[in-house]
């Protein structure tokens, strides 16, 4: 079936679908522990990815606003998904329930093709098959065939030489199936340049940085008929918890930054369906009794994470109160991010 799902985030300009290919939602004929080990093996490269995507951006500069000050940033970054991870090995997840002739599927990352499986199961005792197109990969209907994530964020300076960082987007509906999408990103931003004595007089700023990032988006799958399945109420769940601790500089001149930083990034998020879901298999006997109904065994919550070191090096013009920022950053995905920003202060 054609079903445009809502895989990550779909939301405002920095927002965007994923159609999943015929057959997706199909993986639920397979017993439940092999639905689980294929809808995880397609998702990880994306969910990953995300991860590594929400946690940059959060800077464009080491120094601070004086109290009171402020700015506001507009902008997107995107996680590269390495060449490797477009592609699993069926045989390496052990299934028992599922065969295909071809060695290896794509995952989120991979290329458009699907890959044709069959289920072999037994449903009150009896022996059943149906046969599915696992889908193919998502990324190259995305931007620079990355997974994206907005920056959407405002900046505050505070007393002592800390600034307050916010990203926010209040719940809101999405979609035609009582879809929502909520976010709530803090972070704090302490510069240290008078550590460092004369430092504090040169163009160099120096400062701490950490940041939070939780988010919550439900996607309505809604009501599906097709040939092997049935969905009633279905809606699909996606949990994103991040963290980022970095120690960060730049240099500042009248019109151009250069800045940079290193530290340590982590999260996880999770990705679950409910709804009804019946499974239509054939048995291979004379019709009337050609096909059986099955109520499906949905896996549970698919949990995936991603950590480790990270660096990041970046430019900023500015012009006035209006400022320019890109920036690239080394880690397990590594990562671009473009934005504007209005500053004040």
């Amino acid at each position: 079936m054609k079903k445009s799902i809502l895989i990550f985030l779909g939301v405002f300009a920095f927002a965007f679908n994923t159609k999943a290919q015929d057959g997706f939602e199909a993986i639920l004929l397979a017993d439940k522990a092999d639905s689980q080990k294929l809808m995880q093996a397609y998702f990880a490269p994306g969910m990953e990815g995300f991860i590594n995507a929400m946690n940059n951006g959060w800077y464009h500069t080491a120094k601070v606003h004086k109290p009171f000050g402020f700015d506001i940033s507009i902008g997107a970054s995107g996680a590269f998904i390495p060449t490797e991870k477009e592609l699993f090995n069926i045989s390496a997840l052990g299934l028992a329930s599922v065969s295909s002739s071809s060695t290896t599927a794509s995952t989120f990352a991979g290329s458009k093709n699907t890959t044709e499986m069959t289920v072999n199961t037994t449903v009150n005792g009896q022996a059943v098959s149906a046969d599915f197109d696992f889908p193919g990969g998502a990324t190259e209907d995305l931007p620079g065939n990355a997974v994206p994530a907005p920056i959407v964020q405002l900046n505050v300076g505070l007393p002592w030489k800390l600034e307050a960082m916010v990203r926010l987007v209040p719940k809101i509906n999405i979609g035609e199936n009582d879809g929502s999408v909520n976010m709530l990103g803090l972070g704090l931003k302490k510069e240290i340049t008078d550590w460092f004595g004369p430092m504090d007089k040169t163009p160099l700023h120096v400062s701490l940085l950490a940041a939070y990032t939780t988010m919550d988006v439900d996607y309505g799958i809604g009501d599906v008929t097709s040939e092997n399945l049935e969905i009633r109420n279905g809606l699909s769940k996606f949990n994103l918890r991040s963290f980022t601790a970095q120690a960060i500089a730049s240099l500042n001149f009248p019109i151009i930054n250069l800045y940079g930083g290193v530290g340590y990034n982590s999260g996880t998020s999770t990705y679950e369906m409910s709804g009804t879901f019946t499974g239509i298999y054939e048995t291979g006997l004379p019709a009337p009794n050609d096909t059986v109904r099955e109520t499906l065994d949905i896996p549970s919550n698919l949990d995936f994470e991603s950590s480790g070191m990270m660096a990041t090096v970046g430019a900023r013009l500015s012009l006035g109160f209006f400022k320019v920022f890109g920036s690239y950053t080394l880690q397990e995905y590594n990562t671009a991010s473009l934005g504007i920003a209005i500053s004040i202060r």
